[in-house]
């Protein structure tokens, strides 16, 4: 049996799909999602593959996270002695460190394909925010917003990171989906307006940003860390404090202000000027320094920015101080943002619920595709009916995750249903198609391709009702459907270009002479 040219063009596209997905067999070890602290800027980068932590192979997080957690000084976080060694072999490389602190790496099994995963399958967090207050608020004020945002994410090293516009009604919106990143993680430095103030008395010396601080030191341990822990009435104090510059502007206006100061003796004896300097993140106190006597009227650049961390335990302390730190450095770098924003939706989705929930959609899937077969063979009772619309529909479903990789579209719960929805348009148009080949058999007047022709007039009726219907869904519920969308219209598309001729061309070829 000859095939057809429409038969050929369907195989290409399988083709074509299967390299897009570009499957990959016997993926080892584990990708690196995010790295900071101790190991920045020490060879180690995101998307890195480690296959082994202290000749330990490691195939899953909770592999790796254990190996590490044997490594991490835990003893005494106030010690600077040396303690412990991390060896960590990667695909390409092997890294050895001497570490005495906490290790600040994230990693996640390596994609075995060119799918690239949303959150509910991932695992990660979706943020809805709005700006606060009456004010209108204009596209470009929301590009400036995201611009921000954009920034304040990238520092921490994120991955996977979606920021848009979107709108609901009138409102306009900012949508952030971040995979493998917590609840907790990120609620913080996404609300927080971020406008930060050092205060001598009543004036401002300087702000945060690149404007007036041109260099913030991060994830350096001679210039930035914690430098004490100790016991309090309630647990345990933790201090940090990391070096920053300042503009010659910034520095100026410090001298300015500390020159008519008067010089002090503190209760230790040291000099000092009569008023302290505060910060202030968001219009609250962070912190208060003594100011040296020798800084009066001096515009010194370098300057010290400390703060505090508390907990019940001594560990819990040291995080709290390393997270006040880490995001009181983000604003710095970043500046504010433009206005105050408010967090209107906030949906956090574990991993291990995206894994299951991809092996539930693969048994769901493959029981409902027996099912819809079983239902047509009833109807037709014969097998070379029934084989192509099988063909067809895995076809069908095949090319749609080949055009979704190659455009890099995020799979989520809503691109799933739109498959579901596009695959169960095409069984229709099938049993359309093939409804018409056997009425047109039994009414001899009507040729195959008038046959063919009527099917394909009712098919695309509906194939530009379906399209109609998708439109609008593209922006509602702040785009949160778009995946639904795009996914409906790429597979009825296909199926209407593509895969329909092909099942109609293998149909009549298989059904000649009767």
């Amino acid at each position: 049996m000859k095939l057809g040219i429409r038969i050929w063009i369907l195989i290409a596209f399988i083709l074509f799909s299967i390299i897009a997905i570009n499957p990959k067999f016997n993926v080892e070890g584990v990708e690196v999602t995010s790295v900071s602290g101790l190991l920045l800027n020490q060879g180690i980068k995101i998307g890195d593959n480690i296959l082994e932590v202290n000749s330990v192979k490691v195939n899953s997080a909770a592999e790796f996270r254990n190996e590490i957690d044997k490594a991490e000084f835990k003893d005494n976080i106030t010690s600077n002695n040396i303690t412990s060694k991390l060896d960590i072999v990667t695909k390409n490389n092997r890294y050895t460190f001497l570490v005495n602190d906490e290790i600040n790496i994230e990693v996640k099994v390596p994609d075995n394909n060119n799918i690239k995963k949303g959150l509910e399958l991932e695992g990660g967090t979706r943020v809805l925010l709005k700006p606060v207050g009456n004010a209108t608020v204009t596209s470009a004020d929301i590009q400036d917003l995201i611009s921000v945002l954009r920034n304040r994410l990238n520092i921490y090293g994120l991955t996977d990171l979606k920021i848009r516009e979107a709108s609901s009604g009138e409102d306009k919106l900012v949508l952030i989906e971040i995979a493998g990143v917590s609840r907790n993680d990120i609620e913080g430095f996404i609300s927080q307006q971020g406008k930060f103030e050092a205060k001598i008395g009543d004036e401002v010396a300087f702000r945060g940003g690149k404007e007036e601080i041109p260099y913030v030191c991060r994830d350096d341990g001679v210039c930035s860390g914690v430098h004490s822990c100790n016991p309090g009435v309630e647990g345990y104090n933790c201090r940090f404090q990391f070096e920053i510059r300042l503009s010659p502007e910034a520095a100026q206006r410090q001298a300015d202000i500390t020159r008519n100061l008067s010089v002090i003796t503190s209760e230790g004896g040291q000099q000092i000027l009569s008023k302290q300097i505060e910060f202030y993140l968001d219009d609250e106190l962070v912190d208060s320094l003594n100011i040296d006597a020798s800084l009066k009227g001096s515009p010194s650049t370098q300057i010290q920015i400390t703060g505090p961390g508390s907990g019940v335990t001594q560990k819990e302390a040291l995080d709290t101080a390393i997270f006040n730190m880490e995001q009181l450095q983000t604003v710095l770098i970043t500046g504010s943002l433009p206005f105050d924003i408010e967090i209107v939706k906030l949906d956090s989705i574990s991993p291990l619920f995206g894994i299951s929930f991809i092996k539930n959609t693969f048994l769901v899937v493959f029981a409902a595709l027996l099912s819809v077969l079983a239902i047509i063979y009833l109807r037709y009772r014969q097998l070379k009916i029934l084989l192509p619309m099988a063909i067809t529909l895995i076809s069908e479903i095949l090319i749609i995750l080949g055009m979704a990789a190659l455009i890099g579209w995020h799979l989520d719960l809503a691109a799933i249903a739109g498959i579901i929805a596009a695959v169960g348009t095409g069984v229709d148009d099938q049993i359309v198609i093939t409804d018409e080949i056997i009425r047109g058999q039994k009414e001899k007047f009507l040729s195959w391709k008038e046959r063919i022709k009527k099917a394909f007039g009712i098919i695309l009726v509906a194939y530009f009702a379906t399209l109609a219907a998708m439109l609008p869904l593209w922006s509602a519920a702040a785009g949160l459907l778009r995946g639904f969308a795009l996914t409906t219209i790429l597979g009825i598309s296909i199926g209407v270009l593509v895969t329909r001729p092909a099942f109609a061309s293998m149909l009549e070829k298989l059904m000649e002479g009767e």
